[in-house]
């Protein structure tokens, strides 16, 4: 045991180190998985059909709405393919994860990366080039962003890696455009079992035809398709948690109040959007210094976008590299005690 950081009155005593995030499994997760184990069907099955309903009942969408796919990259992939997004010009920002760029690459499609906002590591919408047919916006560490009336006249996907369950106007992000993709990694607000992700589109036309390539195997046509399904005992540990998230998405808030009232300088949006807390970002000049702190107090915290992950030159994105330059992320997740987050407001307060 030892002492890891110290308090106004008292000598604060960790055990464990905390991470900066941490999947949320429990009993639940467990007893799903087990039934799908001993019922001997592992592969694609009644399960993702059960996970792929659930999914929109919770979105308030018909059950036909939604296909429940291998990751959140295959779901990029899906939807620009049946989209036909070859040798067109697909628009996404500068700051955010490779997948889109890969995505984007493997459907033969032509990239126009798009600046930041200046207040907003949010893509700036106004800046998508009038050539594009297609744009993906992501919707960066929850915080959505509203697609104006314009952008709706191209194909729109969004991005929802981070935002499930989040909404503009009282709309869930995913449902102001064409389509909707998700991410269930195991660092996202829920997980189907470290990998998974899910596609939503008005046009259920689009879902069954993502449908029909996901089912490749002994088919008695030539076209081609490839294996981007989903297993039962992913969709089984995706159930369990689109069951409890809920509950997820209320502990997070909890904890970012938390941070707030304590007067850090968090990220967070307009008032016509109700965000989730899928990371609890921090504006600061003092990151490293700040890391450093924490590590040596046996908590990770972390750069969310790096300069080196920027998918263009600094010189031409100055408000993407504003953002890698001026952020860092602290933990927040269901399973954080409000002890570590006492002892972490403790040590990011004496830094800032």
């Amino acid at each position: 045991m030892s002492i890891i950081g110290k308090g106004s009155n008292e000598n604060w005593i960790c055990r464990d180190p905390i991470p900066h995030n941490r999947p949320t499994l429990g009993k639940s997760e467990e007893k799903f998985a087990i039934n799908i184990l001993r019922s001997g069907w592992l592969a694609q099955g009644s399960a993702v059909e059960t996970f792929e309903r659930e999914f929109c009942e919770f979105l308030e969408i018909p059950e036909d709405c939604a296909v429940a796919v291998s990751s959140g990259t295959a779901a990029l992939y899906l939807s620009l393919l049946v989209n036909g997004a070859k040798n067109r010009t697909v628009a996404y920002p500068a700051y955010t994860c490779s997948a889109l760029r890969n995505a984007v690459g493997l459907v033969g499609g032509n990239h126009a990366l798009v600046d930041s906002q200046s207040q907003s590591p949010n893509m700036n919408i106004e800046q998508v080039p009038k050539h594009a047919s297609i744009a993906i916006i992501p919707h960066m560490y929850g915080i959505p962003q509203e697609i104006p009336y314009n952008l709706q006249q191209l194909l729109t996907i969004e991005d929802c890696a981070q935002s499930l369950g989040a909404r503009v106007n009282e709309k869930y992000t995913g449902l102001q455009g064409d389509l909707g993709v998700f991410s269930f990694f195991a660092t996202k607000l829920m997980t189907s079992g470290g990998q998974g992700g899910m596609i939503i589109a008005k046009d259920p036309a689009i879902i069954q035809e993502i449908k029909d390539y996901r089912l490749f195997d002994k088919r008695s046509d030539e076209k081609l398709r490839f294996n981007f399904q989903m297993t039962d005992l992913q969709a089984a540990i995706g159930i369990a948690q689109i069951r409890q998230f809920p509950s997820f998405i209320k502990r997070r808030e909890e904890i970012y109040q938390q941070y707030k009232e304590a007067g850090l300088p968090l990220l967070d949006g307009p008032p016509n959007i109700t965000p989730v807390r899928f990371r609890a970002i921090i504006q600061t000049t003092k990151q490293n210094e700040l890391i450093t702190a924490l590590r040596l107090n046996n908590i990770t915290s972390v750069i969310p976008l790096q300069e080196w992950e920027l998918l263009g030159p600094k010189n031409m994105y100055t408000n993407a590299y504003h953002w890698t330059q001026n952020l860092v992320s602290l933990p927040i997740y269901p399973t954080l005690k409000d002890v570590e987050v006492k002892l972490i407001l403790e040590i990011t307060k004496n830094i800032l």
